[in-house]
């Protein structure tokens, strides 16, 4: 057992060492990645940017670290709030039981997290209401697709996957009441979920052979099988988080975009200025916390009829005309 102890804490401080150890220094934020990496093309890659630009604006560094299997999330935690961070930002729901343990441990350390909530003092939660932006990308599936079937497919069934299988379905049912969604889930394991793309491409494959000629994909760095598989298929998918139309164009129908970016950039931002403020904050399309995207890249397939309705149903959500029924 002390042998294994011995080992966990030279693997963190490894982990702690790869990022350089500028985290050391008093008030300098640091931002932990979900499983999947700051280069996953989506949830984290989105995080990662708005830590970027904060350093380009302020051209103050941080510290970020990219979790892998096995890795003590608690203890990098718990280290970088020991060495100073301020603010530590934790990226996705799986973070939540170890930074209610670790917040608790350090009340004068601010933290915040993305996609999750924890009732603390010192910790700024920071959730998407998923379901209106995924809303409106299912609405689109809907006055595209010609087979009448749609798929989902998730990482992992959590709640934050559940809003985006929930909004676009019923955006998707709001425009064709009589269209199918077939839907599926990647794993249940934290990684595989997040960072599969061969697995993400099977279950593409599966959903096309079914009939479904659009897919939208809320899996991480899985989510890039399933665009290779719709690409291959010359079948249409849909990105999420970042806008993923330029991956493969003519392929992508559109994009849910997900300002994480701006999560990041503004708690980095908060923390500098030291004015830190706990507390739960839902994003939602009012907030420009989420949107759909329309560029060079899918404006071929995008009618100006499709867009027009897109962003009146948009604008119905806004103003309160249409509600969803997702759970929270």
């Amino acid at each position: 057992m002390k042998h294994h102890k011995i080992l966990l804490a030279l693997g963190l401080s490894l982990v702690l060492a790869a990022c350089g150890d500028k985290s050391s220094k008093s008030g300098q934020p640091a931002v932990v990645f979900d499983a999947g990496g700051k280069h996953d093309k989506s949830f984290n890659e989105s995080a990662f940017n708005g830590a970027e630009l904060y350093k380009k604006e302020s051209g103050k560094d941080y510290t970020s670290i990219e979790m892998t299997a096995g890795t003590d999330l608690e203890g990098v935690l718990r280290k970088l709030a020991q060495r100073g961070g301020e603010p530590i930002v934790a990226v996705g729901d799986s973070s939540t039981v170890a930074l209610t343990k670790i917040a608790a441990e350090f009340p004068n350390v601010h933290f915040a997290i993305i996609d999750a909530a924890v009732n603390a003092p010192n910790v700024k939660s920071i959730k998407f209401r998923e379901e209106e932006g995924s809303f409106l990308v299912g609405a689109l599936a809907a006055m595209k697709s010609t087979t009448g079937k749609i798929a989902f497919i998730g990482g992992m069934d959590i709640p934050v996957i559940g809003r985006f299988s929930c909004g676009y379905e019923q955006g998707a049912k709001y425009v064709n009441p009589n269209i199918t969604m077939i839907k599926k889930i990647v794993s249940s394991n934290g990684n595989d979920a997040w960072n599969n793309p061969s697995r993400g491409g099977e279950l593409a494959k599966g959903a096309f052979d079914e009939g479904a000629d659009i897919i939208f994909a809320a899996a991480g760095a899985t989510g890039k099988g399933v665009y290779q598989a719709a690409s291959d298929a010359k079948k249409l998918a849909i990105g999420v988080d970042q806008n993923q139309n330029g991956l493969f164009k003519g392929t992508m129908l559109t994009s849910m975009v997900k300002s994480v970016d701006v999560a990041v950039h503004g708690a980095f931002k908060e923390g500098a200025a030291g004015q830190f403020k706990a507390g739960e904050v839902s994003l939602g399309l009012a907030q420009n916390g989420l949107d759909w995207a329309l560029d060079e890249n899918n404006r071929s397939l995008v009618t100006p009829e499709m867009e027009a309705k897109v962003n009146q149903i948009k604008k119905d959500i806004v103003d309160g005309k249409i509600k969803m029924t997702c759970a929270k």
